[in-house]
């Protein structure tokens, strides 16, 4: 399935929709390769110096680490250790080994403020991959047409990982002085009604947007990139849209490749213009339009603070 389930159900899903499997550890699937994006060291210092600091190199915690965005990101800090010190957030053991069980991964829940401490101490920014991921039902047979149901584990609904559980990441991290947060949602929250809402009785985008209007809200400098339909396909290859209030999704330009969205997190990270700035982020389709690499101008054409 083209992973559109955060969109649309128009198609009968066989898992959780894509939207929320970047916490998670259940269908894992081998991540495309963040390699796409063939930039030189000096050619992204030549792109954009670090909007945060001149000095030393910044450490920026990716939390989720373990989930299949989160990976691309923790990885992709890890590959670019002439920009960033590198430090994962995941909530188990298993997690941890799956991303190489390095020492600057470290394991606590996001739901207990005091477990993610050691974590959060000592960063200079924060990217925050968390989400609450649903559970199919057992008895599930496709082939009579039926279609699944889907619901969340006791304490792990909505409210409790991307209200709850966010605003804990936050508050930490303003209380160290973190100089930018970056937080990836997702589109369809305009819409209460949306259908996202209903699965598991979750609520799971009117809680995100709790989150993201507590983070605009914090005073600490923020972007919010609220994703389309994640794909697993390789990045660097489509040209990137941005839009607001849910636009794009009443175009067919609806998805995205969870590389194209690791690196914009990263990119984030590195533009002025990218701060105190929300956003809606799809892409076109391969082959039509041109590849983005001009982050400084993406960030620049967005003008909505949420």
């Amino acid at each position: 399935m083209a992973m559109l389930m955060r969109i649309s159900f128009l198609a009968t899903p066989s898992k959780p929709p894509s939207s929320f499997s970047d916490s998670a550890t259940i269908y894992q699937k081998p991540t495309p390769s963040p390699s796409r994006f063939h930039w030189s060291a000096s050619s992204r210092r030549r792109a954009g110096i670090l909007a945060m600091a001149d000095g030393p190199v910044p450490t920026v915690l990716v939390t989720g680490a373990g989930g299949r965005t989160g990976q691309i990101v923790y990885k992709k800090l890890k590959e670019r250790s002439d920009q960033f010190v590198a430090r994962g957030l995941v909530r188990t053991a298993e997690s941890k080994e799956k991303i190489g069980g390095a020492d600057d991964v470290f394991m606590g829940d996001i739901r207990n403020a005091e477990s993610i401490i050691p974590a959060i101490e000592g960063i200079d920014a924060l990217i925050i991959l968390t989400s609450a991921v649903p559970k199919m039902k057992p008895g599930f047979d496709p082939s009579k047409g039926e279609r699944p149901e889907f619901y969340f584990e006791d304490e792990s609904y909505p409210e409790q990982v991307d209200w709850i559980g966010q605003k804990n990441q936050i508050d930490a991290a303003k209380s160290v002085g973190v100089k930018q947060i970056v937080l990836v949602g997702s589109m369809g929250g305009t819409d209460i009604n949306h259908p996202l809402n209903s699965i598991g009785n979750g609520k799971i985008l009117i809680w995100k947007r709790k989150a993201e209007q507590y983070l605009a809200d914090s005073g600490v400098p923020y972007t919010i990139i609220r994703a389309g339909g994640l794909q697993d396909k390789d990045g660097g290859v489509r040209e990137l849209l941005v839009g607001k209030d849910d636009e794009l999704l009443k175009t067919e330009t609806r998805t995205i490749a969870r590389v194209d969205v690791a690196e914009v997190c990263i990119q984030a990270l590195q533009f002025e213009e990218a701060k105190f700035k929300a956003f809606d982020l799809a892409s076109k389709p391969e082959g039509t339009g041109t590849p983005t690499t001009d982050f400084k101008a993406l960030f620049s054409q967005i003008t909505t603070r949420f």
